[in-house]
């Protein structure tokens, strides 16, 4: 046995320490794979089984297509609020299908040079694409410079899936377009691609834009003109070849050069097509050409299908950028749902009354038949549109986008596609309800003194008429603007334009929060009767909002329900706020710039609208059963002299709205039976209803809770607020009334 010594006494414990050491380290290698095996475990599933199932679901979706399936084209049948059949909308992309030997081989290069140049080599995936556009991504710092997405991928996501953002529904496509591979030949995959891709403006398919923007069929393109058109299925907005051309051909010189660059043109063929001039035409037998029912059924329709798919609507936006964005994925998935409308079959349920309709039509074209000055495309020169809503249901019963004419396609509808300048309307839901809902009353004394040359904001009355000290109601009333504007001043263009966004008013724009002029009727784009009546359904509505539309149900052919009737709803004003306002809009009927439109015997309050030089005239009101609202004007907006909120509109308004009451008595009442007591002059901190904003609160059942009034009150008079308000850049345009 060895000696001990001092050198080995000191070498054991070293050693002792080293045991303990490695013991230690494979304690914690032990204990760090126990927590990967875990987090693999955990991780398998929470998302390797959804994977599977996303797996197997693409696998029968695929599995179930059949070259049909790319080309269905099943009739859809729209029903009116009775249950009986108002129209059917079948697709024409049938009509415009062409077989992979009838593609243009032009269209079909540039597709593939600019979607996917890796198209006859991936199998569905270009996973070395997906990873050099996530290097870009990062490279470029969040900004999107290249798709990872092949041609296969898109198809699967244009006939499969949706545009929902979300790693499954990414997932899922990867599967779908693996499968797709598996089934058809690359041929095939271009054949439906380009039949199903989406090029803006309703086209469908490499056939229906070449007839739609340059009149002649697929196979008569020349390479310009195939690659300026394949330009466009990457972002229908941005590159829109009617309001972007300009866009358009740069995206279309960028395709040129990849063909070029890739060897699948000549360079003589290239520097040819580079000089060729591009002439855009629109083919007028193309054009959609549909009635003023069709074209909202249609629209609000595909929106319910979009809403089905799992798309999010947006109406205000941080940036140009952000907007710009959301509107190419806006018209991308409008464009499937609307495909899919045309082509799926469905049973569209509506709410739309044919009679009030005819009825909505009618007093439109009484009240306007002196106007017989067309324009060059034989269309009447002064308009109208209308849309009337079931206070009880808060549907579209009827709308008229313009007016009837024989012979002529009703491409245009004004009731929801043509903002125009609400003038006074406005003021109730801008600026009055919100003054009732921050502390003033009915009675509340206002200031309806001419306001100094030095105010930043000032305006004047119509025809220079003012009363001093008023009550809130009267200033209502006589619509003054220089009340609605020292309340607009005293509460801000946010707090008041608030409540136009919690209602979905979709034209506002940047400056309408700048120019204060917004306040009586000075938008820069302007609403749409669609809008206004659903805002002055709201008042009436006890101040919940219900979003318009004509859709109660939609269901498949075999009759599973694809959208339920349930309504989605937001409170906006207080119901005390809300029931004051329409208490004050009835005196406007009785007393003020509407006298003469009470419905006989049945509750009726309104308002009425014009702006400056008389372009727009405007006449909004409810009774219990229906709100209606009515704009009359130009189409190239020229000024109509003898217009005012108080003669057509009012004329057309009251018409109709005694027509369809004719058999209602006055069982139901309007308001809650206010009194004009003025409020005291303090002031407090109470919650107003812009810091109770509710807007991310939607809901689809049929209760709402009302919210409590804000405790703010109001001034007893409505002088310039003591501290500068913004100064307006502009000049104020007088949207007066007449």
């Amino acid at each position: 046995m060895a000696e001990e010594t001092k050198e080995t006494k000191k070498l054991i414990p070293e050693r002792k320490k080293k045991v303990k050491k490695k013991k230690k380290k494979r304690k914690i290698l032990l204990k760090v794979s126990i927590v990967f095996l875990f987090l693999v475990v955990v991780g398998w599933f929470t998302f390797g089984m959804k994977v599977m199932e996303l797996r197997s679901e693409a696998k029968k979706l695929v599995a179930n297509a059949t070259e049909e399936t790319f080309r269905a084209s099943q009739t859809s049948i729209v029903y009116d609020t009775n249950g009986k059949q108002l129209t059917k909308f079948k697709g024409e992309k049938d009509a415009y299908y062409l077989k992979y030997e009838d593609l243009p081989v032009y269209a079909v290069a540039s597709m593939i040079s600019v979607e996917d140049r890796n198209f006859y080599k991936h199998s569905g995936v270009d996973y070395k694409g997906i990873f050099r556009a996530a290097v870009s991504f990062v490279a470029k710092k969040g900004e999107v410079t290249q798709g990872g997405s092949t041609i296969t991928q898109q198809l699967a996501r244009t006939i499969f899936l949706n545009r929902e953002i979300s790693w499954q529904r990414k997932v899922k496509e990867m599967f779908v377009a693996v499968e797709l591979e598996k089934k058809y030949s690359k041929d095939q995959i271009l054949e439906f691609y380009l039949n199903n891709v989406y090029f803006a403006n309703g086209y469908y398919g490499i056939e229906a834009a070449s007839r739609g923007y340059f009149n002649k069929s697929a196979k008569d393109l020349t390479m310009a003109e195939a690659a300026f058109l394949c330009a466009v299925p990457n972002a229908p907005t941005m590159y829109d070849p009617l309001v972007n051309k300009d866009k358009t051909m740069t995206r279309q010189r960028k395709i040129l050069k990849d063909m070029y660059e890739q060897n699948l043109i000549r360079k003589d063929q290239y520097e040819e097509a580079l000089d060729e001039e591009i002439k855009v035409k629109t083919s007028k037998k193309n054009q959609e050409r549909k009635n003023y029912i069709e074209t909202y059924v249609i629209h609000c329709a595909t929106k319910e299908i979009m809403k089905q798919k799992g798309f999010e609507f947006q109406y205000d936006f941080d940036t140009d950028a952000e907007k710009e964005k959301y509107d190419d994925e806006y018209d991308k998935m409008y464009a499937e749902c609307k495909r899919t409308l045309y082509s799926a079959g469905y049973h569209i349920y509506t709410s739309i009354d044919p009679d009030i309709q005819d009825k909505l039509q009618k007093s439109v074209e009484d009240s306007l038949s002196g106007y017989t000055e067309k324009d060059k495309n034989g269309i009447y020169k002064t308009q109208a549109s209308g849309t009337c809503i079931d206070n009880e249901t808060g549907k579209v019963t009827a709308i008229v986008g313009g007016r009837e004419q024989e012979n002529i396609g009703y491409t245009l509808n004004r009731a929801y596609q043509s903002p125009r300048q609400p003038g006074s309307s406005i003021k109730p839901l801008l600026v009055f309800a919100p003054a009732l809902e921050h502390g003033w009353s009915t009675g509340s004394v206002v200031n309806d003194s001419p306001m100094a040359t030095t105010d930043k904001h000032r305006v004047r009355n119509s025809g220079g008429s003012y009363s001093g000290q008023i009550s809130l109601r009267r200033a209502v009333e006589k619509s003054s603007n220089v009340v609605t504007m020292r309340l607009y001043e005293q509460m801000g263009p946010k707090t008041c334009l608030k409540y136009l966004e919690e209602m979905n008013f979709k034209y506002l724009t940047d400056e309408d929060y700048t120019y204060y002029t917004t306040c009586i009727g000075g938008f820069t784009k302007g609403t749409t009767s669609e809008e206004m009546a659903a805002g002055y359904a709201t008042l009436q509505n006890d101040g919940v909002y219900r979003e318009p539309t004509c859709i109660t149900k939609i269901t498949t052919a075999d009759g599973d329900e694809v959208m339920s009737s349930s309504t989605k709803k937001r409170r906006v004003y207080s119901e005390s706020a809300a029931n004051a306002m329409t208490d004050v809009l009835q005196s406007v009927v009785t007393s003020g710039t509407g006298a003469g439109a009470k419905v006989p015997n049945v509750d009726t309050a309104g308002k009425t609208g014009t702006t400056t030089s008389n372009r727009d005239g405007w006449f909004c009101g409810y009774t219990p059963y229906y709100t209606t609202a009515i704009w009359v004007g130009r189409d190239d907006n020229k000024i109509m002299s003898e217009l005012s909120g108080g003669s057509y509109p009012k004329t057309i308004w009251s018409n109709f709205m005694n027509d369809i009451h004719s058999e209602f008595s006055a069982d139901k009442t309007l308001g809650g039976g206010y009194t004009d007591e003025p409020s005291s002059a303090t002031t407090s901190t109470g919650t107003t209803a812009t810091e109770k904003s509710t807007k991310n609160t939607d809901t689809t059942t049929e209760s709402t809770t009302a919210t409590e009034a804000p405790t703010t009150a109001a001034p007893t008079t409505t002088a310039a607020p003591t501290t500068a308000a913004p100064a307006t850049t502009a000049a104020p345009s007088e949207n007066e009334e007449q």
